[in-house]
């Protein structure tokens, strides 16, 4: 499971020597202003500033520091104007993502402006000549002009940072897959690709395994689970006990194995577990409790969307699977749901989750213990990751809001209503023509600029509808 952390931003604060015989006090002063560009920002990301870098030696200096100090990202911040050739070794050493931003001292010229403050305040045009090396070099930054010190500059900046350190996580991350539904096709792609472009390491494994570690665990640590699952839903009164330890049991096996193997995720499609023979159940409660703790996780063999929903976990607090299951042109929305499973961290807090007894033809094997819930209506970001021949990988996204809408009494599962932004039929005609899949992750909030930025610093399209 991947860490829950603050971002890790290394702060490269350039300036030229210029001045210094005519105002020695000049880096000191300037340097200050990078500390209180810190502080400001410490709130979203644990940023750390060397010192200023006055020439090329320090420039490269500093940079591979970041590289080998594991960071996230590297903000680049004009302390005075710098020649911009000074940069062109460390942008060619450089790996991680990086943001320009164009930000002064002082927000705005006043009456008493003077040759002391002009010094102090010229970053824009040392932005301009860093800003024309980085395009020569094919480096394409996320470029921020704004006030340092007001909330859309740290919020940009916030965004930014946690966007670039679900990068650094994607690229160590490990998924499990568990065999993949026939035929369905917008779900394959290149995986050796896959991991040079977005991260993931992806290995098949038996699904054997998993039941080797059900086999051996105790019944104290089920009956851990059943009090933490009773203390987190209501149990319908004819879920059987038996029933439901064996799902417990299951969560049990496959987290064991995740742990043991070093895996964040895993994708299982139902049809494995009745083709090995030895299994009851099929994974719904495993997987919605696995989500709930931080886990990646998709069926049917869903590497990609497996993928986005653990970022989700990382970019946003927490990654729910789901597909589009029907449209309501009256509500300009969608129902989500999906056969059973869902993060049942983003629940509405107003109506129970409910653990029942779910009927379900699909996998031939017994009723498997389901979650039943709607989300918390409200802004949300619903996402998919598509493998397109002609451009390698395309985000699709599509900010919207979850409605407040009635309960469904008949529907065994997970479910709510998504309305996208632009209205739904805009929106899927868009999503259609783009290539959207048909599983999605969804992370509540508003955050496609978060997944805009995930997108830039990948190198792949990002596609909003």
């Amino acid at each position: 499971m991947l860490e829950q952390r603050k971002p890790k931003i290394g702060l490269l604060g350039i300036m030229h020597g210029l001045y210094d015989e005519s105002q020695p006090e000049i880096t000191r002063n300037q340097e200050q202003f990078a500390r209180d560009v810190v502080r400001s920002l410490s709130p979203y990301a644990e940023v750390d500033f060397p010192r200023a870098a006055k020439n090329r030696a320090d420039i490269e200096s500093i940079v591979e520091g970041f590289n080998h100090g594991g960071f996230d990202g590297i903000l680049v911040v004009m302390l005075l104007y710098s020649p911009g050739f000074r940069l062109v070794r460390a942008l060619e050493e450089n790996r991680l993502p990086l943001m320009l931003a164009n930000i002064q001292p002082l927000p705005s010229v006043t009456a008493d402006w003077d040759w002391r403050r002009l010094t102090t305040n010229q970053g824009i045009h040392g932005a301009q000549d860093t800003a024309s090396m980085m395009l020569q070099a094919g480096v394409d930054p996320t470029i921020v002009t704004d006030d340092w010190s007001g909330d859309d500059f740290r919020e940009h900046f916030g965004d930014w940072a946690r966007a670039v350190m679900t990068i650094a996580s994607l690229k160590k991350m490990r998924i499990a897959c568990f065999g993949r539904m026939k035929g369905m096709g917008d779900i394959v792609g290149d995986e050796g690709n896959f991991q040079r472009v977005i991260g993931p390491e992806v290995n098949h494994e038996g699904i054997g395994q998993v039941f080797t570690l059900m086999e051996s665990s105790g019944e104290a640590e089920i009956d851990a689970l059943m009090e933490l699952d009773r203390k987190n839903f209501v149990c319908a009164p004819d879920l059987s006990r038996e029933s439901h330890r064996y799902a417990l049991r299951m969560q049990l096996g496959f987290e064991k194995f995740l742990v043991d193997r070093g895996y964040d995720g895993f994708t299982a499609n139902f049809d494995s577990f009745r083709e090995d023979g030895r299994f009851r159940q099929i994974q719904m409660l495993a997987a919605s409790n696995l989500m709930a703790k931080g886990y990646g996780y998709s069926n049917e063999g869903d590497v990609h969307t497996t993928a986005l929903v653990a970022a989700g976990h990382l970019i946003a607090g927490h990654g729910h699977f789901t597909e589009m299951y029907s449209l309501d042109f009256k509500r300009d929305s969608a129902l989500m749901s999906h056969m059973g499973e869902g993060n049942w961290r983003i629940a509405r807090k107003d109506r129970p989750i409910r653990l029942i007894d779910r009927p379900l033809e699909i996998g031939g094997l017994e009723n498997p213990p389901t979650l039943v819930f709607s989300a918390q209506p409200g802004k949300a970001t619903m996402l998919s990751l598509a493998s397109i021949a002609e451009y390698g990988y395309r985000l699709i996204c599509s900010p919207g809001e979850i409605l407040d809408t009635e309960e469904l009494p008949g529907v065994p599962m997970p479910y709510f209503h998504f309305r996208p932004a632009t209205g739904i039929r805009s929106a899927m005609d868009n999503w259609l023509r783009g290539g959207g899949t048909h599983h999605e992750a969804l992370t509540l909030g508003a955050h496609h600029r978060r997944w805009r930025i995930l997108a830039r610093h990948l190198g792949i399209e990002y596609l909003e509808v």
